[in-house]
């Protein structure tokens, strides 16, 4: 039976297109979730007096590079970037690392009680981070780590979520034949997880990057605790702009909410496209 041309590129348009209702709503979303970052931007270059009128202001003023000044010279603002960069890449780089070989070993590698292990892996998210917080806290001034970025990288090197996450990823996303295969031919464990796994788990890995990388970017409890204001990251430091009382200028907390968040955008404007890309390959099976 032969099909008709226009009827085919008609239900390719109606799979495919999208209508004008769509685009409306599509626009609405984009600019409701734009509009807080458009407010910061706004607070950020006027004054605090012009900020608390009413109306308030919906326009950007003038006064963006002396807020700035302002910001980075009232708390140590540049060692606070810095301090981020190198506690987030390094939580990051360790997190995807020893999760993608946990998640491995229990998605695809049979040994005694690997359930009963997932099931105490998991158990942890459970407990409230505040309890640990007292013996992290006497193990780091043991060491004699407290104000220094070890006391915050060491207790975040792997997370239990990372673990599961790569663990429910490679259970769909890697074939077990794939590893039998590997096996029969003669690879190690390791040329197997070099070889096979992580060319299957890089989508997996680049989300789960990113997500952690926003989380211990954003992280204020337990740095607030291990570092002091002389040495803070960028949550850290941001608790110490506009003086810290109740006549505190917003428009400085505003810059300096608005150089915490420049750096990720820059990382989603950077990598974003590699891990939309990356999820769109990894659900495309041949």
């Amino acid at each position: 039976m032969a099909v008709n041309p226009g009827r085919r590129r008609a239900g390719a348009r109606g799979l495919t297109g999208a209508g004008p209702f769509t685009y409306a709503v599509l626009i609405l979303v984009t600019v409701l979730s734009l509009f807080p970052l458009y407010w910061t931007l706004v607070g950020a270059s006027t004054s605090g007096s012009r900020i608390a009128r009413t109306p308030p202001p919906l326009l950007p003023g003038g006064n963006l590079w002396h807020n700035l000044d302002i910001a980075w010279n009232q708390v140590h603002m540049g060692q606070a970037l810095l301090n981020s960069v190198v506690v987030a890449s390094c939580v990051t780089a360790s997190t995807v690392l020893f999760a993608t070989l946990a998640g491995f070993a229990f998605a695809k590698l049979p040994f005694r009680g690997r359930n009963a292990l997932l099931s105490l892996v998991v158990a942890t998210m459970t407990v409230p981070a505040q309890l640990s917080v007292i013996p992290l806290y006497q193990i780091m001034a043991r060491l004699h780590w407290t104000d220094r970025l070890q006391s915050v990288v060491l207790p975040n090197l792997v997370a239990a979520f990372g673990v599961f996450f790569m663990r429910q990823f490679l259970s769909e996303a890697l074939p077990v034949e794939l590893v039998e295969a590997a096996r029969m031919d003669g690879a190690s464990s390791l040329r197997i997880l070099w070889s096979v796994v992580l060319p299957i788990a890089r989508p997996g890995m680049a989300v789960l990057g990113m997500l952690v990388f926003v989380q211990s970017w954003n992280d204020f409890f337990w740095p607030l605790i291990a570092l002091s204001q002389s040495n803070p990251t960028v949550q850290v430091a941001l608790a110490g702009l506009g003086g810290g009382s109740y006549d505190s200028d917003q428009a400085v907390i505003l810059t300096g909410a608005l150089l915490g968040t420049a750096p990720l955008l820059l990382v989603f404007a950077l990598l974003g496209r590699q891990v939309v890309g990356g999820i769109t390959a990894g659900a495309v099976k041949n």
